[in-house]
């Protein structure tokens, strides 16, 4: 489930341009409860948790926990010894979505087996259980709902459960970005939604933010959706349609372009998803101006879509597409 990896930043030779890595780590908070997680190391995992703001803040370093390997193996004992606590629950939730996700894995779900999606279902309703009670020990956490929102859509709970979920998480954090982005999935037609529905969540969420949150990703992210849903041809042409690319503009300047915008977890991806929609978008200043601000630096969202195996390759061959 990790969206971001990272190999390191330096200069191509003899292009001057920063060599493009995969980005895995926000900084070093990442690597160290990373670390700890893989040791089984509680103490030093809830300090670096706890001293990160609750709801969105907390997000990327719940991730770096919970895709962790064995993680589910030690944080049952944590929970035996600090049974009103809610951050071993939320740890315990979190780590069985993505623990359930690996068993279905990323292919087709005509490609995987019986036995695989049976896995699947029962690590996410183990999660939904630790979820609900980290969520009645802590009612004020949005985190709890965010991760709600993940495992609904895996067990299919519905529009109306997912609506309810989103809707929960966001009376707690208006402007989460990760709970914005798992709404959008829902209401997308792949998800049994339809292309209306989600370009107008998108824009709703969007600029009914203030300017300078990172909401604007999801206009970029919806058109991106429409564009894979469509076949060679007739995807091109709808996404570098006029008033497509006008609403992409629109969307850059209400968020990572405005002047309030501030550096902050999550803005790379944003950076990432306009790089890919512009240079699809054949508006090659505005690719540029986004490939620079990335300073090569990969995330595997949204570039998987066009190399699921190798998303770095997908962004050099649109960064030198774009040109210099």
């Amino acid at each position: 489930m990790a969206l971001l990896r990272t190999w390191g930043l330096a200069l191509g030779k003899g292009t001057g341009r920063p060599v493009a890595r995969l980005e895995e780590d926000e900084g070093p908070e990442a690597t160290r409860v990373r670390e700890a997680a893989a040791a089984a190391d509680w103490a030093t995992v809830r300090e670096v948790l706890e001293a990160r703001p609750e709801s969105e803040g907390r997000t990327d370093l719940l991730w770096a926990v919970c895709d962790t390997a064995g993680v589910e193996e030690w944080i049952t004992g944590v929970i035996e010894a600090e049974p009103e606590a809610a951050l071993p629950r939320l740890v315990a939730g979190l780590r069985h979505v993505s623990w359930g996700w690996e068993a279905r894995t990323a292919a087709r779900a005509k490609d995987v087996s019986r036995e695989r999606f049976e896995t699947f279902h029962a690590r996410l309703r183990t999660a939904e259980r630790h979820l609900y009670e980290a969520a009645e020990r802590e009612p004020g956490w949005a985190s709890p709902w965010y991760c709600l929102q993940v495992s609904g859509r895996g067990l299919e709970v519905g529009p109306e459960v997912a609506r309810r979920r989103f809707e929960a998480t966001v009376r707690r954090a208006p402007h989460h970005l990760g709970a914005h982005q798992q709404q959008l999935q829902q209401v997308c037609e792949k998800w049994g939604g339809s292309h209306e529905e989600m370009h107008a969540f998108a824009r709703a969420s969007a600029f009914g933010a203030p300017a300078g949150t990172l909401l604007g990703q999801l206009v970029a992210v919806a058109h991106l959706e429409e564009w894979l849903s469509l076949d060679p041809g007739p995807d091109a042409a709808h996404i570098r349609r006029p008033d497509v690319v006008a609403s992409l503009h629109e969307a850059a300047d209400h968020s990572y372009r405005h002047p309030d915008s501030v550096r902050r977890s999550g803005r790379l991806q944003v950076l990432n998803s306009f790089a890919m929609a512009f240079s699809l978008a054949g508006d090659r200043e505005a690719a540029r101006e986004c490939f620079r601000a990335t300073e090569g630096r990969v995330t595997e969202f949204p570039w998987s879509y066009l190399d699921g195996s190798d998303p770095v390759a997908a962004y050099r061959e649109r960064r030198s597409a774009a040109g210099r």
